[in-house]
């Protein structure tokens, strides 16, 4: 049955650790529709990534619903590293190699986004938790895109703090800067960035203990296992049992709009050259620059009320339940 607020989603994912929890947050949820899944290059390697998110499917009841198609397997320029020393070899924490025999959809993913654009204009939402390589060549394809598109959600940049790959840069503006700069140049974005995940998405110890001694489902399994590379990888580089959740904070924002607390309009620009500063968010938060601020960052967010619908969703499977107290 169709939630009336339901709302159409493509997700665009390179699918490691994060990503699942995030296409569960989707797929469980009766207020959103997720549509269909593309995939582009990113944490590992890309058919790790198609795999993973076809064994999520599974894990949701959804693989007889929803298609993947496969994207970009490189980004538009530029050579990249994988992120198996955060996500583990395959990106599920190093244990599980899925292979699930269910096909991928026949379009390359980038048709198809502007296919169901064209086809449903104003009707769907993109949700991007990847670089950003698949939607900068749909925009080459189909130049009105921003317009046919409801809105742009994208998981990314490092707003006036530290990146997570470099000093200057979050990891999906790095890998393809040349693609998020077209992005950002050209639509109207909703921005989840890395300091909003680090300040208002990070689960700690409690957390994590109230996870592992609750009711024993598959979804606590999978995450449990999924979580162990990144969990030794915060102890090792910053003396703490914690994890974060960007990916899945953004699709539990688009479940419940209510997350979000605080928003900013600001210019927003991609530092694409080589060097130090490749994939460097420049947020114009003073208003200094020429550029125009067309890019809703997303500034505070109800953390404490995203970690319920998260145990919700592995506990029963059901994020909205915490919706509906």
């Amino acid at each position: 049955m169709t939630h009336r607020d339901e709302r159409s989603v493509i997700i665009d994912t390179d699918t490691a650790g994060d990503d699942t929890q995030a296409l569960l947050m989707g797929l469980l949820s009766d207020r959103i529709d997720v549509t269909g899944i593309t995939i582009c290059a990113g944490n590992v390697a890309f058919d790790r990534q198609v795999e993973n998110a076809k064994r999520t499917l599974e894990l949701a009841g959804a693989d007889e619903d929803v298609t993947v198609y496969e994207g970009a397997r490189s980004p538009l320029q530029k050579e990249h590293e994988l992120a198996h020393h955060i996500h583990g070899e395959g990106g599920l924490g190093g244990d599980r190699f899925p292979e699930t025999g269910i096909e991928s959809g026949e379009q390359f993913a980038v048709d198809y986004i502007v296919e169901q654009a064209r086809a449903n204009p104003g009707e769907i939402t993109l949700a991007c938790i990847a670089p950003l390589t698949n939607l900068a060549l749909a925009y080459k394809q189909e130049p009105n895109l921003d317009e046919l598109l409801d809105e742009v959600w994208v998981m990314g940049g490092a707003v006036n703090c530290l990146g997570n790959i470099t000093p200057a840069a979050e990891y999906n503006f790095w890998v393809d800067p040349d693609a998020a700069k077209i992005v950002m140049n050209n639509f109207d974005v909703t921005l989840f960035d890395w300091g909003l995940t680090l300040r208002d998405t990070e689960f700690g110890p409690e957390t994590l203990e109230r996870i592992e001694a609750g009711p024993e489902t598959p979804l606590t399994t999978f995450y449990t296992d999924i979580t162990t590379q990144v969990r030794q990888f915060n102890r090792e580089r910053m003396g703490q049992d914690a994890v974060t959740q960007p990916d899945s904070a953004l699709v539990a924002a688009l479940v419940e709009p209510d997350l979000i607390e605080e928003t900013g309009t600001y210019a927003v620009d991609v530092d694409e050259r080589e060097g130090l500063t490749r994939g460097y968010t420049a947020v114009d938060e003073l208003g200094v620059t020429a550029g125009e601020p067309r890019t809703r960052v997303v500034e505070t967010f109800d953390g404490e009320r995203f970690e319920t619908m998260f145990l919700e969703m592995l506990f029963e499977q059901r994020p909205d339940a915490a919706l509906e107290a």
